[in-house]
Formats: structure tokens, C-alpha cells, sequence
């Protein structure tokens, strides 16, 4: 597959859901239906003229420049994800300009970046101290779902140049494991990264990649403890989109999303229920009680990358906040999918992934 409108759909896609749930994330689904309808949330609630994005768009970002770099510079996933999250720590807690040179990517220089949305606890605390936990000596014991939310670029980087579902599911586990060290905190974004891939890369419906990457995950992580409860989840979680539960009644039985299991286990139930509406996805993906940008951020990467950009409705589009930037993004990991793609010895894409 591996066409264009993917690429930006992934991005865009959860960027948007991110932004309508951003609004709502500390909001019970009480108070959600109380103050917005029946329906809940449908559209951004503007602020300075656009739908804001959070630290999870952000951080998505980051996880792209960070890629985009290692392909670039070293070839050092590991290294380079976690100077790009370096970057956005600085964003998180210096102010624009930052006047030095060091720093990975122009992404740095970008300064609706510095925006401070709620950044997660566990991504601050980790990369105050370097953020480079691995799998097997991991910084903390954290489940949360800052992992997940982030690892939708390691599946659309590795949709070329003869890389497999695997890289991109190892390399979505790397990248969280970075900030997250309990199993639920890098197994999901594992899983993630290979929906994506399975999509993007091979025109999967999402029922199809899903199944994919379940099947998948067991051989991958052999000796993973939490395996099998993250796989059951995420069963149920295909198994009652096919049935007639209110949303909200499915997605309470599955959690709140505010772990990794469980923000992904939300997101594919809508994925799965709403597969060919990208509105009505993110919709029921932000209207509950718990982390409602992460999992409508994991929901509209799905769903973005399955129906293209597109697809996506221009009122989820015309008004996002550093829309360009995203599609920017989206073009630069397209672009290196292909044969010839851009390099070190390119001025323009050196100067932005180069350092």
C-alpha cells in the first residue's frame, strides 16, 4: 500500500482524536454528556482558533524525528528516539528559543511545540533522568499508557525498504520502554506499531491486522508475563465490537485507558466497531470516563492510516493546531519508505535530522 494519504491519515488521524479528547480527558462521562449532549464530544472546543493537541501528539512527533534520525545519522533506534524525547522535555520545560545547538531535529525549533498540555508524570520523571530505560533494565515499573500513544510512526517508518512487522513492533516496544518499564507499558505499543504496519504497509483491514498482530506478539515476546492478559483484553475488545453493548458500557468493561493495556484495548474496539467512520470512531473514543486523548489518539491512528486523510472530515482537519507540522511529518516518513529516499548527504533533510 504504503500511498501518501496513509501516511498523513495516520498522523492527522490522531492528532484528531487526541485534540477532541484533550478537552475531555479529566472530565467523568457524566459530566462529558452533561455539558455537551447525548452524543458527547463531536468537535473540537476551539481555543485561540484551533483544536488544541496534547503532549500525545507531541510526543508522536518526537517518535518520528527520532526515527527519522537514526535512519539518517547511526541507525541507533534506541540512542536517537531518546534524544528526540530529550527535545521535547526541553520543550516541556525551557522556554522558546532554545539557544543552544544541542538538540536532534528541527522539531526543536518549532515553537507551537512548547506548548505545555498535561505532559504524562511518568514520561517527565523518566526523561529527567535520561529517558533510557530498556525492556531488560527498565527505569521504572510504569504501565501507563504514555507509551502506546506515541508508537504509531514506528509502524508507517518501517512499511519500506523490505523491513517486516516485526522491526516495527520491536522498535514501538523499544521506544517506550524507554519511559515505561513494566510489561503493559512496551508490549501494547509493540502491538500498535504492527496494526499500523499491517495496514500502511500491507492494505490490511483492521480486523485482519489485529489478528495479525496478536498472532504475532507471542513469538516476539516469548517470555513476557503480561502477554496473555494484554492478548485476552484485546480480545474482548474485538469480540464486543461485533455486538449490540452501548459503547460506553463496552468500554467501561474493557478500563479507562489510562494504562497501556487498556488505551489499547479502547481504541481497537472502536477501530473495529466503526472501521469505515472515522467520525463516529474517535466520537466513541473520547466519550468515557478515562484518559480520553490517548485513546482517541491511538483510535484516530488506526483509523487514519485504514481510511486515509481523506477520509477524515476537514472540520477534524482545517482547524487542528500545527496541522502542517503533522503533515510535514507525514510526508518526511513517506518519503523515506521509498526507494531513493532522502538521506545524510540531502542538505534540507540534514539540516533536519542530521544533527
Amino acid at each position: 500500500m504504503r500511498d501518501l494519504d496513509t501516511f498523513k491519515g495516520c498522523l492527522i488521524g490522531g492528532a484528531a482524536g487526541d485534540a477532541l479528547g484533550y478537552t475531555v480527558e479529566f472530565m467523568s462521562a457524566s459530566s462529558i454528556f452533561h455539558r455537551y449532549g447525548p452524543r458527547g464530544i463531536t468537535g473540537y472546543e476551539l481555543r485561540h482558533g484551533v483544536g488544541e493537541i496534547s503532549d500525545d501528539t507531541q510526543m508522536t512527533l518526537f517518535t518520528a524525528a527520532g526515527l527519522l534520525t537514526a535512519g539518517s545519522v547511526t541507525g541507533d533506534y534506541a540512542s536517537c528516539i531518546a534524544a528526540s524525547y530529550r527535545d521535547w522535555y526541553r520543550t516541556q520545560t525551557e522556554r522558546y528559543p532554545l539557544t543552544d545547538g544541542a538538540r536532534s531535529s528541527w522539531l526543536a525549533d518549532v515553537p507551537g511545540l512548547f506548548h505545555r498540555r498535561a505532559p504524562g508524570n511518568t514520561c517527565m520523571s523518566a526523561l529527567a533522568q535520561g529517558g533510557n530505560g530498556t525492556m531488560e533494565r527498565p527505569l521504572n515499573h510504569s504501565k501507563g499508557c504514555g507509551g502506546v500513544m506515541r508508537a504509531a510512526p514506528a509502524g508507517l517508518y518501517f512499511c519500506g525498504r523490505g523491513c517486516t512487522p516485526d522491526q516495527a513492533a520491536m522498535t514501538g516496544a523499544l521506544a517506550a520502554a524507554l519511559t515505561h518499564g513494566h510489561e503493559l507499558g512496551y508490549l501494547p505499543a509493540a502491538m500498535l506499531a504492527h496494526i499500523v504496519w499491517r495496514i500502511a504497509g500491507q492494505g490490511d483491514s483492521i480486523a485482519d491486522a489485529v489478528r495479525d498482530a496478536m498472532d504475532a506478539m507471542p513469538a516476539l515476546f516469548p517470555k513476557a508475563r503480561h502477554l496473555d492478559g494484554l492478548l485476552a483484553l484485546t480480545q474482548r475488545a474485538a469480540g464486543l465490537s461485533a455486538g449490540s453493548t452501548d459503547d460506553l458500557d463496552a468500554i467501561r468493561s474493557l478500563g479507562e485507558g489510562w494504562v497501556g493495556d487498556e488505551a489499547l484495548a479502547i481504541a481497537v474496539y472502536c477501530a473495529l466497531r466503526y472501521a469505515g467512520d472515522f467520525e463516529k470512531g474517535v466520537v466513541a473514543a473520547v466519550n468515557h470516563d478515562g484518559d480520553s486523548d490517548s485513546t482517541g489518539a491511538i483510535a484516530g491512528n488506526i483509523l487514519g492510516a485504514s481510511l486515509g486523510y481523506g477520509a477524515i472530515p476537514r472540520r477534524f482537519t482545517d482547524a487542528l493546531e500545527l496541522k502542517d507540522v503533522i503533515l510535514e511529518v507525514a510526508e518526511d516518513l513517506y518519503s523515506v519508505c521509498q526507494p531513493g529516499g532522502p538521506g545524510p548527504r540531502d542538505g534540507a533533510w540534514a539540516r533536519k535530522y542530521g544533527r
